[in-house]
């Protein structure tokens, strides 16, 4: 797997600069079979990468702009009559890789048409059902600096993404050569470097690879310390934590840690890709007391705090 996917970093690097942490973390997500949450403020070339991303690996792509007026018919598909009878005429959905731009900014209604497809990799329309190509993944962005006139994911929706990524400014190296770059026409030097068949057995190996038991329970054991009523949860999540991650964290964490290892080429996951993907897994599932912004307290203080608290067995 390793020269696989250093083919496919080295394929995305042709159009975007510096986001061979971001692609890792996309490829672990696709193995896993998780969707992806990504944050960033505009112009930090989301787009883009999720485009390089489905272009190095050969699959089929669609963006979903979000808009206020957006209804469910426009993500999953309709009926219109042809002939002498109605025609179900396939969405956007139906692509390997679904980007679904500003997802917040749709209504709840047309947020939770594209959360079931997700969770059930399949459209019911008419009583009838449709399948999503396989392999399927969504990338949902969000814009968290401008919040009026948008529709917050609620937690339970939340907590079906696998992970949330968080895309930060470049550093001013990478800056200088984004500069020179040619942007969306960059996207026609990528070659594909893998294929459906390639990801479809890739996905089945890292299934396969075994998880060891020490490994399972600090995975569970960081989970549990999320949780207000653990006895053995430090006192910042006693405080200031209303909700703390359920039992799927504990799953995703887990698989996630499984893939990770995968694509490092190691024999099996250990306790350090665990902590590695702890943030990301976990970031978008605490729901904190409204006190934890009077005092100044983030999510990432809270995961921090349980990291420490939570000693490798």
């Amino acid at each position: 797997m390793r020269s696989e996917f250093s083919a496919l970093r080295r394929e995305i690097s042709k159009a975007v600069v510096g986001a061979d942490s971001l692609t890792e973390k996309l490829s672990v997500a696709l193995l896993t079979g998780g969707h992806v949450l990504i944050v960033g403020v505009p112009g930090l070339a989301k787009t883009l990468l999720v485009r390089a991303f489905a272009k190095a690996l050969g699959l089929t792509f669609n963006r979903i702009q979000f808009t206020p007026d957006l209804m469910p018919s426009d993500i999953t598909g309709s009926e219109i009559f042809q002939g002498n009878s109605f025609v179900f005429v396939r969405g956007p959905v139906f692509a390997n890789v679904v980007l679904a731009d500003e997802i917040n900014r749709a209504p709840p209604k047309t947020q939770a048409a594209l959360l079931e497809v997700m969770q059930e990799k399949k459209v019911t329309y008419a009583g009838k059902t449709y399948d999503v190509p396989d392999p399927f993944f969504v990338l949902a962005t969000q814009n968290p600096i401008e919040q009026e006139g948008t529709y917050p994911l609620p937690e339970a929706q939340l907590d079906r993404f696998l992970m949330e990524m968080d895309v930060s400014y470049p550093s001013y190296e990478d800056e200088v050569k984004i500069a020179m770059l040619s942007g969306f026409n960059a996207l026609k030097e990528i070659s594909q470097a893998m294929d459906r068949e390639d990801i479809l057995r890739l996905q089945r190996e890292a299934a396969t690879l075994p998880v060891p038991d020490h490994v399972v329970s600090y995975a569970v054991r960081l989970v549990r310390n999320t949780r207000p009523q653990e006895e053995k949860a430090p006192k910042i999540v006693k405080e200031f934590v209303k909700y703390g991650a359920g039992p799927r964290a504990s799953q995703f964490l887990v698989w996630a840690a499984r893939s990770l290892a995968y694509l490092r080429d190691k024999a099996v996951p250990t306790s350090d890709e665990v902590k590695e993907l702890f943030w990301d897994v976990l970031k978008h599932r605490i729901i904190l007391h409204f006190r934890a912004e009077a005092e100044g307290i983030g999510v990432e203080d809270v995961l921090r705090e349980v990291l420490k608290a939570t000693p490798i067995k």
